[in-house]
């Protein structure tokens, strides 16, 4: 039987709950009463506690800060009809964390204590879990190195953190794309596949470029040659190319996605044909050109499914069908939802209920 973690409680004596205007949510702006809090010093991890949101103090030579060892993860809670809370395959999160702290030689976090911490802290907080469709409890767990020191050395010392927030949808319409061919995301032997910040930071002005361009989104491409299709933004792609639904095989420049992993999942299930491969940027816009790209979609746990309504590519745009009509992204975008919001049967043990 897992041990239960001894976790230290301190309740905010002023809930913000009351405060917030739920119909009006700002992904990523809006936080819960409390946050959950860990220290990894001496071998172990040690001081489990949920304190109220706010201000952490610590040393500006912090390892984390002057040489990037921090990273993160995101998982989303959901309230169903009935009031339970659940939260969305925390397993498959944790096993990720792990990943990324070894590639960062930071210390593991022992999938017990991944998860009792989210749990503790959601169900302390599950008021703000919103009951609404398309809303969600945005869940953030985090490391970051607290070594004070200016050594170009992996930090001894780590604290471990979860935040929460209240979120509503993260797109909210359909995205127009450009296919990255000059700025790189990963590259093989890097990082790619770890939730590492300085993944995030790197792809920002590509983003920003992109953005000023009237773009929602960039496809990221190898680092090589920008041959072959990698990552949408800060989701993996998806596509349906002649009935078969297609998405870049993982490798350590491409993020082993949790909404990748169920979306594969259940369309084999359904029967529907899946390809794990390489994808050339050629064979897509063959297929958009030809008609036999019929769907494309951004799948992540922020975006859950956004779909592509144009991929632009050298200067040409080529538009896809309505999403609306779209068979296989439409269905399991709804059955995804039924799944997270305990419409139906959890014949997967997805939802770890809190």
């Amino acid at each position: 039987m897992t041990e239960t973690l001894d976790i230290k409680i301190t309740r905010t004596n002023h809930s913000r709950l009351n405060e917030t205007d739920f119909n009006n949510l700002q992904f990523g702006k809006t936080f819960s009463d409390h946050m959950f809090v860990a220290d990894y010093e001496n071998g172990e991890w040690k001081n489990f506690q949920i304190v109220p949101y706010g201000e952490v103090s610590f040393s500006p030579a912090i390892a984390a800060l002057h040489y990037g060892q921090s990273f993160f993860e995101g998982i989303k809670a959901y309230k169903h009809a009935d009031g339970q809370v659940s939260v969305f395959r925390p397993d498959k999160n944790a096993i990720r964390f792990n990943k990324s702290a070894e590639r960062l030689c930071m210390p593991q976090l022992p999938e017990e204590i991944f998860i009792q911490s989210i749990a503790a802290v959601v169900d302390i907080d599950r008021d703000w879990v919103p009951q609404r469709a398309n809303h969600s409890m945005y869940i953030r767990p985090f490391m970051f190195a607290t070594d004070p020191f200016l050594g170009v050395n992996p930090s001894s010392t780590y604290k471990f953190m979860v935040l929460l927030g209240p979120v509503g949808p993260y797109f909210s319409k359909t995205l127009r794309v450009k296919v990255e061919t000059f700025f790189t995301r990963a590259a093989e032997g890097g990082m790619g596949y770890a939730k590492s910040s300085g993944n995030y930071g790197g792809a920002m002005l590509a983003g920003k470029r992109a953005a000023e361009e009237g773009f929602d989104q960039v496809i990221w491409t190898d680092a090589k040659n920008h041959e072959y299709v990698e990552e949408m933004g800060a989701a993996n792609v998806m596509f349906v190319l002649d009935g078969v639904l297609i998405t870049p095989s993982t490798r350590d420049t491409i993020l082993d996605g949790v909404t990748r992993d169920t979306v594969l999942t259940l369309a084999r299930e359904w029967g529907m044909p899946v390809e794990e491969r390489r994808i050339s940027v050629a064979e897509i816009i063959e297929g958009a050109k030809t008609g036999k790209l019929t769907d494309a979609f951004g799948a992540g746990t922020a975006a859950t499914i956004a779909p592509v309504g144009s991929i632009s590519y050298n200067g040409e745009e080529y538009f896809l069908i309505d999403p609306k009509e779209r068979a296989f992204s439409q269905k399991v975008l709804k059955e995804l939802d039924a799944i997270k919001y305990g419409v139906v049967a959890d014949t997967h043990g997805w939802n770890y209920t809190v």
